[in-house]
Formats: structure tokens, sequence, C-alpha cells
């Protein structure tokens, strides 16, 4: 099978190696797994879940063990009815990932995270050097946003984050597939540098993909906790220059 042949699949299709595990106190975590080679865990963001990553698992997979779990309270993953302050810390997540590598006798890896991803990236290679050979992070969060985050200029770009938290929201974008296109095109109108880059089946959506994508309430809010100066092992931060949201310029 060809990348090309994946860039469409939905999450559900077997092709994508469907596998689970268990995370941190008592969780199951779903994941995919493909390919061969040196370790490779891709972290999703936020509200995301593994299929986030489909457009560079295939490629990666050619060359590396690539494997995309599903956070807590995400996707097919466990989503344990516990306070944020106590199931959904960075450091929690970070503990569901080592065990992750723990039962798939994974002893280093290559972590690549996107949005909070990156930052359950940094918890775990600060916590765990000697199991993260590098880290790519991108759009994470970082010392050098300071207060601006907390902006009216920066919330109006955020408004997503209090969006998803309502109980229907869900139901409400993937009511059918217009309002999935709708709600997905606003974001690669307004977010994407490259429009030329998205396909048409990503934008048309399809409302499967919108309800894997589960949310909790507590996953941005405690985000502050895990911003610290430093990165551990070797570390690479990457933001897009069009993104309206990210302020590259204080990085460090």
């Amino acid at each position: 099978m060809t990348n090309a042949d994946m860039l469409d699949r939905l999450p559900d299709d077997p092709a994508w190696g469907h596998r689970q595990v268990a995370g941190s106190g008592g969780v199951t975590l779903h994941h995919v797994r493909l390919g061969r080679g040196d370790p490779v865990l891709l972290l999703h963001g936020w509200p995301g879940f593994w299929y986030d990553w489909r457009r560079v698992l295939m490629p990666l997979s050619d060359v590396a063990d690539v494997i995309a779990p599903d956070l807590r309270g995400f996707g097919d993953s466990d989503k344990p009815d516990l306070p944020p302050a106590e199931g959904y810390t960075p450091g929690v997540l970070a503990a569901d990932l080592l065990a992750l590598l723990d039962g798939l006798e994974v002893p280093r890896v290559v972590v690549a995270g996107h949005d909070i991803g990156a930052t359950i990236a940094q918890t775990l290679a600060l916590g765990h050097p000697d199991r993260v050979r590098a880290l790519a992070l991108f759009n994470p969060p970082y010392p050098g946003i300071g207060q601006r985050r907390l902006e009216p200029s920066a919330q109006r770009e955020f408004w997503y984050q209090h969006f998803h938290n309502l109980p229907w929201s869900d139901r409400l974008i993937a009511h059918d597939r217009e309002t999935v296109r709708l709600y997905l095109a606003h974001f690669y109108d307004h977010w994407c540098g490259r429009k030329q880059a998205v396909r048409g089946a990503r934008v048309r959506g399809d409302r499967r993909c919108v309800r894997a994508a589960r949310r909790h309430e507590g996953q941005h809010r405690l985000l502050p906790g895990a911003r610290r100066g430093q990165t551990g092992p070797d570390s690479r931060a990457f933001a897009g220059v069009t993104d309206p949201a990210a302020h590259g310029d204080r990085l460090g």
C-alpha cells in the first residue's frame, strides 16, 4: 500500500495498525504503530487524536518504527472521570507515555509533539532524559510568550478551546458534512500558510473524525505547570510563520 493510498483513509480503517497498551493508573491507551527502524513517538495536540499525524505516518514508516497514541481523554484511549488536577496533568500524561514505552519494550525514542503534545514531550524528556533521544516540538507552549497568551488578541484565536469544552460541541460541528466543512475551512483559511497543501477530502471532513476527537475539560488549563525554560535532550522547536497565535520572536 502506498503513502497516497493512506492519506484519505478514515481513522477506523484497520490498515492503520490499531493497538492497545496499558498506560499509568490502570488506563488503557489506544495507538497505531507502523514501520520498522528507530522508534519515533508522535504526540497530537488539543483537541485532536492520533489521526492528526496521518500525513507523516506513512512517509516516516518507511524509515522508522512510528508510534502515534491517543493521549488519555482523547480518541479511543480511556477517559477516566477524574478532576483535571488529579488525572490530566502533564506529569500524569507523561507517566502514561512512559508506561506505553515500557509496554512496547521501547527503551529510547525520538519524540515529536504538537501543541499540548509538545508540552507533554518536554515533561517526559525532563523527567526521563534516558528514554528520549531527541525532541521535535511544533507550536509548543514556551516561556517567551509570557502574559501575551492572556491578552484579548491571543484569546480571540483560542476561542475553539472554550468551545470544545461545551458538552454538545462535537454534535454541533458534526451535525452533517457541511457543518464539518465550515468548521475545518475556518482553520485552513485562517491558520494555514500553505493552503495548496490542504487536500479536498480533508476540508470536506467526516463526522466520525470529529466525534473521535474527544475532549477533556482540564487539558489546556494545566499547561502552565509544565512551562519551564529547558527541554533536556537535543531539541528543535518549530512554529508557523503565519500562525496568528504564535510568538516566535521570544522563543528560548
